[in-house]
């Protein structure tokens, strides 16, 4: 169970907590830090439900990362989260048994930059109000970014054993997981595959114009690909497979001229994929699984086939079924004659 000690600790100058893929200690709850700022109790077996923190624990504006993910944790994803963490950048929850709708108190975490809730069985819909993430929402310099993560974290280019904790992070992105490490301040990502979602996606999630990662995939979302798909340019990794989406393909989906993986499979889209240099340079397994799609790189559009020539060769045939009599004059001799017809006649 989650251990209920957490809510007993006594922290006063603790920063720093990585314990993944080990059992947690009994001496890890009583570390004291009031300042802690990154927290990583993934792959734990941590089972249970994550308790409410009493309010004598007070809030914890200086945390910047929360990794609870690989465990076995139950329950809804507390809204105290969003309540009194709004200082997080990144919240990894993936790969528990959490249930219950996305509570709408995350959107108030205005610098999260990586949101990974997937392999849950989370249901309802997907709160349009995630377009308040404001840090999603910039596209930021490098420098403004490594700003923001080196700042929230307190790390300095001086205490390099912190960095080399702090700054990294497995994120499952492009379809395999990676390691992020001097670049996850550049990240930003939403991650709510494999989960229950149901309604529409929120054309609102469109304004996250720095959004690196959406993936929705595995979810029984429906309605069409939202028109304004085209806003968040930042896009290089966008999976809406497995879905109940139908309709076209949006023409502004073209824009994203940063797309490097798409995948769009196994929904119910029709239509002819926009032309452009960008949708056509991925290969077809990135919209199978759509009877209704045509277009390169799938089969053409029944459009686009070229005109059919007739099997008689051009030459139209009358409606009684005979070719049309025709009259030649070469060389003082009228040639009456029927082609193809029941008789020859020529005379001079």
């Amino acid at each position: 169970m989650f251990p209920p000690t957490l809510c007993m600790a006594s922290f006063s100058k603790f920063t720093c907590l990585i314990l993944p893929n080990y059992a947690i200690p009994d001496w890890f709850w009583n570390l004291p830090s009031s300042e802690l700022n990154y927290l990583n109790l993934s792959s734990n077996k941590i089972s249970g439900s994550i308790p409410n923190l009493p309010l004598e624990f007070g809030e914890l504006p200086l945390l910047g990362l929360l990794d609870l993910g690989d465990n076995e944790l139950t329950g809804i994803i507390p809204p105290w989260i969003g309540e009194r963490l709004d200082g997080l950048i990144v919240l990894r929850l993936r790969s528990n048994e959490f249930h219950g709708n996305i509570p709408s108190t995350l959107c108030r975490l205005l610098f999260l930059q990586v949101l990974n809730l997937s392999l849950n069985n989370i249901s309802g819909v997907i709160p349009s109000c995630l377009n308040k993430l404001t840090a999603m929402a910039s596209v930021a310099s490098s420098e403004a970014m490594t700003y923001l993560w080196e700042g929230s974290f307190g790390i300095t280019d001086d205490d390099n054993f912190i960095f080399s904790f702090n700054d990294h992070l497995l994120v499952v992105w492009k379809g395999f997981e990676r390691v992020y490490g001097n670049t996850l301040g550049m990240l930003k990502s939403i991650d709510l595959s494999r989960n229950k979602l149901s309604g529409e996606i929120p054309r609102e999630l469109a304004s996250l114009e720095g959004l690196i990662n959406l993936n929705l995939s595995r979810n029984m979302l429906r309605g069409s690909i939202i028109r304004e798909i085209g806003q968040s340019k930042s896009l290089e990794s966008l999976d809406l497979s497995t879905n109940n989406l139908s309709g076209e393909i949006p023409e502004s989906m073209s824009e994203l001229s940063f797309l490097s993986v798409l995948d769009l499979s196994n929904n119910k889209l029709s239509g002819k994929i926009p032309s452009s240099t960008q949708l056509q340079s991925f290969n077809a397994i990135s919209y199978s699984g759509n009877l209704r799609l045509c277009g390169e790189p799938l089969s053409k559009c029944p459009e686009d086939e070229p005109p059919k020539l007739p099997n008689n060769g051009g030459i139209e045939r009358s409606s009684e079924g005979l070719f049309e009599p025709l009259v030649f004059y070469c060389d003082g001799y009228w040639i009456p004659c029927r082609i193809l017809g029941d008789f020859w006649f020529i005379g001079d």
